[in-house]
């Protein structure tokens, strides 16, 4: 009965941009509650999200979506024509009172609810896209603590379609709500009943093509899976110790391994061995190949091998290149190449024939079925994983197969003595020899390489010529092209495309990492017929929900699934989506067990309470009133806005100190009036050691404040170590790295190096250095910079150039130079003193006698004209021998 109301109500509810049954449903849970939504890839949740922001649109509202990605911002932007806030602080100020929906970076966010730009009180609610990054920027959470800490109405919202990313961690899920100030969860997985319920109402009519590996390239698969499965098996055997469970070889072919490889080895890194990086190396090396063996043609994977086969990689990887199963591998890489006469006779790519016979054979013949023998106005998209893909089947269909391949053995630079009888034919059709085919052949690659943007595109347009038939398919699929190029796809404006000829369309799933861009695409050309020439989970499930979003009269898509059998391409695939089915059992087991405190929204004072507790001092009971207790000020750390693109100020605030965000030329951090800080992180110390800038930031820190400090922040993520391979710089290693700390010690003796191994410890540091010391000054702080010196530091009198000179000379030290500058009077009188009279000054009879020395002790020098070359000397000296 419950679900049968419920569907009643889904139905009753108009919204502006169509709904699926099952994204209605997703809809009215999220309106009515704050919480987190977690989507399976694929099953967007834009359209959510869309109607959502229309329901707010309205003056009165005031509604911020942060976190979004640079392509959500834009999609959203012109759907709803929003303004962009202006740059200006005060104008930015007025713009929020005027109400509406705006995108604003975190960075910004936090500096203007900081400066009370913002009227937190009246924002109606805040949209958080991408929630799974929440806690790795913290930044999000910083202004959710904000708001949640004077807002206690409106409404937060949070979205992700990342369920993978709440499995790494402990209780990752439980912390991302806690900062997200939500107490619901909603979980929607693929295999949800409703899901599968409303992809069912309408389904394309999908063909799967099973497409075999020639003979060669499943031999050449064996030897790279035997020689993977050798590497992960010494890997696991020479670190017994650590947790290496998901370092498998059935991972290493799947797109997320490089985060696998990073969540379980990052904080170990410094401790490995150099055997054990060279293992991790080559997985990454072979896993390439594999992937290239699948994805590309045979001429680009033995180029790709062939750089492998060199003495200079033999001497730095860990020795699989020695075993039975390498030297077949190169064997057989070459035989897909050249024959047994050693002439280019390169295989050809199974899937190329295939999607050859289907764009010249099958699918003109089914469209002539329908429309009575007319291929006008036919679309066929062709969906490839990436830009390389995409370029290379451009290519293979406009150049025809055989020139390709001849055209990309130029490009590799591979040796070609002898071509085989094909090929010959081609040169001879064209009424060439073969030195005008190599300088036609190099002009192509003259212009390629001038067009260098070329291999990035991740769209081309494509039409079928007349002289397409069924009798000349196949010859002109291998030697000539049945296609030719249209143009460019600009801005995704396929509207304008309409022409008589069948158009063909060849796009990535995600062009340039947009995963919005496929369907936009489906909607803007409305296909016919789509060809996944690889395979990708997301992808199918925006193909399900497009054609379900079809109106009734719209011809059902037709759907060509290119898939190899029994592959490293299929299993990776089934790996996909086996790893996101156990991340949301995991996540639905979470659900079960997990236990939220009633405060957690945020809503009442009793979080924040426990969070930060109010500090007290007893007063003197001695005296009248004693038993009254005084609140003490609340710490404040003076912060420069450039320090909000890290995580430490965030940290700082949850830790009960305030921040103060103002632009300061001097330090990063002013804890106390005595007290500045300088943070760098480790690419950043050493990019400033290399310029010398520095050296410039500790002078004026120096000058300024009595305790500069240099603290320096490792990532939490990696080893607390400067040593060996981590310090990845070709300018510095670690040892030159500690010498240039060494130095700057030495000019700044005041300086105090402090090393942080993450923000949080720093925000520990800060919390202790806060104690008992009063706040800093923002007006001082301000009023200071590196050519205007404070006015009530030691060095008012002082010329800061004679001030750096004379700390330079010998004798001089941290505590005695301030008195030589004030009864010095100048360098002029400095010199005239007697070395008592010096003593007397600097309070030490051996500094008095080291500083007097050098001004007054002339140094002795050899006479060159006496003393003979020790050089010449020794010659005269064989010379009288002789």
């Amino acid at each position: 009965m419950e679900s049968n109301e419920q569907s009643d109500v889904e139905q009753n509810i108009e919204t502006k941009y169509p709904l699926l049954p099952y994204e209605k449903q997703i809809l009215i849970d999220m309106f009515e509650k704050d919480a987190l939504l977690i989507i399976a890839k694929g099953l967007t949740y834009n359209d959510i999200v869309a109607n959502l922001l229309w329901i707010h649109n309205d003056p009165a509202n005031l509604v911020l979506v942060i976190n979004s990605s640079e392509y959500e911002e834009k999609y959203f932007s012109e759907k709803f024509n929003l303004t962009v806030l202006p740059t200006n602080g005060n104008e930015r100020e007025k713009t929020y009172l005027e109400g509406g929906i705006y995108f604003v970076s975190t960075r910004i966010l936090v500096v203007d609810l900081l400066k009370n730009r913002v009227p937190v009180s009246n924002i109606t609610g805040i949209v958080v896209l991408r929630a799974h990054t929440v806690l790795e920027s913290c930044q999000e959470a910083f202004v959710l603590r904000l708001y949640r800490q004077k807002n206690k109405t409106g409404f937060v919202k949070a979205f992700s379609n990342s369920p993978i990313s709440f499995t790494f961690g402990y209780h990752q899920v439980e912390k991302v709500m806690r900062a997200l100030f939500v107490t619901e969860l909603y979980l929607w997985p693929r295999f949800h009943s409703t899901v599968i319920k409303s992809l069912k109402s309408r389904q394309a009519e999908v063909i799967e093509l099973h497409v075999s590996l020639t003979t060669n390239m499943g031999l050449i698969q064996t030897c790279l899976l035997d020689i993977m499965n050798y590497t992960v098996k010494q890997l696991k055997s020479i670190n017994r110790t650590l947790d290496m469970q998901e370092i498998t070889t059935e991972n290493c072919i799947t797109k997320k391994f490089h985060k696998i490889l990073q969540s379980q080895l990052d904080c170990v890194w410094h401790q490995l061995s150099t055997r054990t990086k060279e293992y991790i190396q080559d997985l990454k090396v072979l896993r390439t190949m594999i992937i290239n063996l699948i994805h590309d043609d045979s001429v680009s994977f033995y180029a790709l091998v062939s750089k492998y086969r060199t003495p200079e990689y033999a001497k730095v990887n860990s020795g699989w290149i020695l075993l039975d199963s390498a030297e077949q591998l190169f064997r057989l890489a070459k035989a897909r190449v050249y024959n047994n006469n050693n002439e280019f006779n390169p295989e050809s790519s199974p899937k190329w024939k295939c999607l050859s016979e289907l764009l010249t054979d099958e699918i003109p013949r089914e469209v002539k079925k329908k429309n009575n023998d007319s291929l006008s106005k036919t679309k066929i998209l062709i969906l490839c994983q990436d830009n390389k893909s995409c370029y290379q089947l451009n290519n293979f269909l406009t150049m025809g197969e055989s020139k390709y391949l001849f055209y990309t053995a130029f490009r590799r630079d591979l040796t070609i003595t002898s071509m085989a009888a094909k090929y010959k034919k081609i040169n001879n059709k064209s009424h060439m020899n073969t030195e005008n085919k190599d300088k036609e052949i190099k002009n192509e690659l003259d212009e390629e390489e001038a067009n260098a943007d070329e291999m990035n595109k991740s769209n081309y347009v494509l039409t079928l010529t007349q002289t397409a038939t069924k009798n000349n398919s196949d010859s002109k699929a291998a030697n000539e092209s049945v296609f030719e190029p249209l143009s460019r796809v600009e801005n995704l404006d396929l509207t304008q495309l309409e022409t008589d000829k069948p158009i063909i369309c060849i796009q990535t799933f995600k062009q340039n990492g947009n995963y919005m861009s496929l369907g936009q695409t489906l909607e803007s050309l409305r296909p016919e017929y789509v060809v996944l020439f690889h395979s990708d989970v997301a992808a199918v499930r925006q193909l399900e929900r497009h054609e379900c979003r079809k109106p009734p009269r719209e011809p059902r898509l037709t759907v060509y699934f290119l898939v190899h059998d029994h592959t490293v391409e299929e299993q990776a695939y089934l790996t996909a989506l086996r790893r996101e089915k156990q991340a949301f059992e995991l996540l639905i087991q979470a659900k079960s067990v997990m236990v939220i405190p009633s405060y957690q929204d945020g809503k009442t004072d009793e979080y924040f309470n426990m969070n930060v507790e109010e500090e007290v001092i007893q007063k003197d009971t001695r005296k009248a009133g004693g038993q009254t207790q005084v609140t003490k000020e609340k710490p404040i750390v003076i912060v420069d806005m450039r320090e909000f693109r890290s995580d430490l100020p965030a940290l700082l605030h949850k830790n009960g100190i305030n921040i103060e965000p103002v632009t300061i030329t001097i330090g990063d951090y002013i804890v106390t009036p005595d007290i500045c800080v300088e943070r760098k992180s480790i690419s950043d110390l050493i990019g400033s050691l290399n310029s010398g800038r520095l050296y410039a930031q500790c002078t004026h820190m120096c000058r300024n404040y009595s305790r500069p400090i240099l603290l320096i922040e490792f990532d939490q993520n990696k080893p607390f170590h400067l040593q060996g391979n981590f310090v990845v710089s070709t300018d510095l290693s670690g040892a030159d790295i500690q010498q240039k700390l060494q130095l700057l010690t030495i000019h700044f003796p005041r300086l105090k190096l402090v090393w942080s191994p993450s923000p949080y410890a720093t925000a520990e540091l800060f919390y202790e250095l806060k104690q008992g010391r009063k706040n800093p000054n923002v007006e001082e702080a301000l009023a200071l910079s590196g050519d205007n010196t404070a006015d009530d530091m030691n060095y008012e009198r002082c010329n800061i150039r004679v001030h750096d000179f004379v700390q330079k000379l010998p004798g001089i030290t941290s505590k005695n130079i301030t008195r030589v500058m004030n009864r010095g009077i100048s360098l002029d009188h400095l010199i005239t003193l007697t070395q008592e009279q010096l003593a007397e000054i600097m309070e030490n009879k051996n500094e008095a006698a080291t500083l007097y020395s050098i001004l007054h002790v002339k140094p002795k020098t050899t006479d060159t004209d006496k003393a003979k070359p020790f050089g010449k000397k020794k010659f005269e000296k064989f010379k009288n021998l002789k």
